[in-house]
């Protein structure tokens, strides 16, 4: 099996205020579908990138976004192969009501 992210950039789920709890209830639905089908890992939403903070190369910390994108939310799941990750993806992305990007993680070689 191998493992894929699955994420949305931050500010990238643009429904109205007011369907939020249609999503959320869509979105914890896909995860209940993976977790019985064994291929759930783990996953969460992130806080806001206002709330990001940056720790350089020299141990500097900046706090506040920079001009880039953030990850918006995220999900790994294993399965066996990148189709089946993508069709993981396409459900995300309708449950979610945005894109999602999809990428497989290096194995740890230890």
């Amino acid at each position: 099996m191998t493992r894929y992210l699955i994420s949305f950039d931050d500010g990238a789920m643009t429904f109205p205020e007011e369907e939020l709890l249609a999503v959320s209830e869509a979105a914890y639905a896909v995860v209940r579908e993976a977790e019985e089908a064994g291929v759930w890992v783990f996953g969460a939403g992130l806080r806001s990138r206002e709330e990001v903070s940056v720790v350089a190369t020299d141990g500097t910390i900046a706090d506040g976004p920079e001009d880039k994108a953030y990850l918006g939310g995220f999900c790994v799941i294993d399965v066996p192969s990148r189709a089946e990750a993508l069709k993981w993806a396409a459900k995300i992305a309708v449950a979610c009501r945005c894109a999602q990007e999809v990428r497989e993680l290096v194995p740890d070689s230890r």
